[in-house]
């Protein structure tokens, strides 16, 4: 398809998403930040500093899960000294560098912000990791004012495929469910923003390469990354 072709599709695409749209809400890792590959490495250096065997069932039990969920699930499943707090501490101390540093934004993330922002449309963040890591990474990035709300999972009291997080975003942003577009990468997330009535468009992301039908099968968007919509 030539450029021309190109361009009209994708505008005619990102048109039909804004109708009816007020407000766009983000997940963070693996939507906006491409920094699943942090997580992968921090559980594995978690464990072998443990010296506990990686489970291979992990990333199935725990993805969704927020923050303090995710820590208490490795409290009630491994033989670990440290308590919930002492283990968010410790992976917030692992992860921080890296997401100051070398976690990049998603490939034309920094340029959607700005047309959202142009169209006067609100935007927030549900996410299941921590605030001082969202924060850390925002700032590095030079887009904390792009956001208008930011909510994580330990805000509300359950984890995804639950809406809270994305309801709680909702209300922040004084609007109605029904006129907010989600961008997800992973089931769980995206089963949350379906489930809190919103329309969901999952981004193409490595490291949820395997349930890349999954998430086609669910959602109402699929875009490889944010520059088909510019």
């Amino acid at each position: 398809m030539n450029l021309q072709n190109d361009c009209l599709r994708n505008n005619h695409l990102l048109e039909h998403m804004m109708e009816n749209t007020e407000a766009v809400i983000f997940d963070l890792d693996g939507t906006l930040a491409d920094s699943m590959w942090v997580w992968s490495e921090i559980d594995r250096d978690f464990f072998r500093s443990h010296q506990i065997d990686f489970p291979d069932y992990l990333n199935s039990e725990i993805e969704g899960m927020g923050f303090t969920e995710t820590a208490q699930f490795f409290v009630d499943h491994f033989p670990l000294e440290e308590s919930v707090e002492e283990i968010k501490q410790l992976w917030n101390d692992m992860a921080l560098e890296k997401y100051r540093t070398k976690v990049p934004l998603k490939p034309g993330a920094g340029e959607f912000l700005k047309e959202l922002k142009q169209r006067d449309i609100r935007t927030g963040i549900a996410t299941s990791n921590s605030l001082l890591l969202v924060e850390t990474f925002l700032e590095s990035k030079g887009i904390r004012a792009s956001f208008d709300a930011i909510t994580t999972v330990c805000d509300v009291s359950r984890g995804k495929p639950a809406p809270d997080v994305y309801l709680a975003t909702a209300e922040k942003l004084h609007t109605d469910p029904s006129h907010c577009l989600v961008f997800e990468d992973i089931p769980m997330g995206i089963l949350a923003g379906i489930n809190a009535g919103m329309r969901v468009c999952a981004l193409e992301d490595e490291y949820s390469a395997a349930q890349r039908e999954e998430k086609r099968r669910l959602t109402h968007y699929y875009i490889e990354d944010f520059r088909e919509l510019l």
